[in-house]
C-alpha cells in the first residue's frame, strides 16, 4: 500500500510517499481502506514536527481520524463485516492513573495511508447518506464537544457560552452542541470571515478577537454579567486571560487544546474571589455520543466546515495550509477515492 511515512521529525516535507506492506488484521482487529482523514494542528502538525508532548516512534504514519470501508477482519471479529462503512475513534486504549491514552496516529500508525489497522472496538458505523469526509470531521470533534459541554462543564439551557476558536473543528462542533443544549452562544474567532462562518452555523453573536476587545465585547453582549462557560481550545498567552476575564461569577472554563502555546497567565485572585472553575478535559466520549452526532449530521442537524479535500500525495501542502491558517474549515486528505 501507499502511505505518507515520517522517518525523521521536521517540516512538512519529511512526510514522503512510500510503498509499504499492507497490514494484516490480528485478533479483534479490522483493516480499513481509508477514504478520508483530516489534518489536525496538534495531533498531526505537532507530532510531525516532533513538538508533541510525547514523541511518536519512528518511522511513523500520521492520521488520528480515518474513515473508510472495512477491507478485512481478523479472528474473533463479529461486530463488523467486510464492506461496512466506518469511522474510527482516536482513543485505542484508555489512559490509566500513571499514563495517558493510546492515540491512533500518535502511538500507532494512523490513516495517512491507503489502509489502516485498528481494534474493532475503535470503529463505529457511518449512517447511510453521510460521506466519508463529513463523517471523519464529525467523529473527530462533535462527540468530544458534546461530552465536554454536556457532561463535564454541565452547560444548561439559558446559559451563555463563549466559544473560542469558533471556526475550527472543535469550535464549530461546540457552537452547534451548545445551541442544541439551549444555550446562548458567542462565537470568537480571529478573522471577520471566520466569525461570519460561525454565526452562520447558529451562534447568537460573534467577536473578532484580533480587532475587538474580547472581554469587553463578551460582557457587553451579556448585559455586563459575563458568560457562564468558556469553551477554550487555543491556549494562547494573550487570549486565554481575556476569555477567563469574560466569565461571570461561578463561571466555568473548559479547555481541550493548546495550539496557541499552552502556557498562559492565570488571575488567581479572580479565580477564587469569583468561585471560578477551570477544567482540563478531552471529554468522556461514548459510542452513544458518536451515534447521536453522526445521525444528527446525516439528518442535516449538525454541519461541518470543510475547506478542501486533497489527495494523500498533497499531505505536505495540507500541513502548510493549516500552519498558515489560510482557510476556513478542515482540510481533509483522501487516500482512496469513494466509490459508494
Amino acid at each position: 500500500m501507499k502511505a505518507m511515512v515520517i522517518r525523521e521529525f521536521g517540516p512538512p516535507d519529511v512526510m514522503r510517499l512510500e510503498e509499504i506492506p499492507t497490514p494484516t488484521p490480528g485478533p479483534d482487529e479490522v483493516l480499513i481502506r481509508v477514504h478520508a482523514v483530516s489534518v489536525n494542528r496538534t495531533l498531526d502538525l505537532a507530532v510531525r514536527a516532533g513538538t508533541y508532548a510525547v514523541a511518536a516512534a519512528l518511522p511513523h504514519v500520521l492520521g488520528v481520524d480515518p474513515s473508510g470501508v472495512v477491507a478485512a477482519v481478523g479472528p474473533g471479529v463479529t461486530a463488523r463485516r467486510v464492506g461496512d462503512r466506518v469511522v474510527t475513534r482516536q482513543i485505542l486504549r484508555p489512559g490509566t492513573a500513571t499514563a495517558g491514552p493510546a492515540i491512533l496516529g500518535v502511538h500507532a500508525w494512523g490513516g495517512y495511508a491507503e489502509y489502516v489497522k485498528v481494534p474493532v472496538t475503535a470503529t463505529h458505523p457511518i449512517p447511510h447518506g453521510l460521506d466519508f469526509a463529513v463523517a471523519t470531521v464529525v467523529a473527530r470533534h462533535a462527540p468530544t464537544a458534546l461530552s465536554m459541554l454536556r457532561d463535564v462543564a454541565k452547560l444548561a439551557a439559558g446559559e451563555w457560552v463563549l466559544i473560542m476558536g469558533a471556526s475550527g473543528g472543535l469550535g464549530i462542533a461546540g457552537i452547534q452542541v451548545a445551541k442544541s443544549l439551549g444555550a446562548h452562544v458567542i462565537a470568537a474567532a480571529g478573522a471577520d470571515e471566520r466569525v461570519r462562518a460561525a454565526v452562520d452555523l447558529g451562534a447568537d453573536a460573534g467577536i473578532n478577537y484580533r480587532s475587538q476587545e474580547l472581554t469587553a465585547e463578551a460582557r457587553r453582549l451579556t448585559g455586563g454579567r459575563g458568560v457562564d462557560v468558556v469553551f477554550e481550545n487555543i491556549g494562547d498567552a494573550e487570549l486565554f486571560p481575556r476569555a477567563f476575564a469574560s466569565l461571570a461569577r461561578h463561571g466555568r472554563l473548559i479547555t481541550a487544546g493548546a495550539h496557541g502555546g499552552g502556557t498562559v497567565p492565570l488571575d488567581v485572585k479572580s479565580l477564587y474571589l469569583n468561585t471560578i472553575t477551570v477544567i482540563g478535559s478531552t471529554g468522556q466520549v461514548t459510542p452513544d455520543d458518536l451515534t447521536v452526532t453522526l445521525q444528527a449530521a446525516a439528518e442535516g442537524r449538525h454541519r461541518v466546515l470543510i475547506d478542501r479535500v486533497l489527495p494523500l500525495t498533497e499531505a505536505a501542502d495540507a500541513h502548510r495550509i493549516v500552519a498558515n491558517r489560510s482557510g476556513t474549515g478542515k482540510i481533509v486528505l483522501q487516500p482512496s477515492r469513494e466509490t459508494s
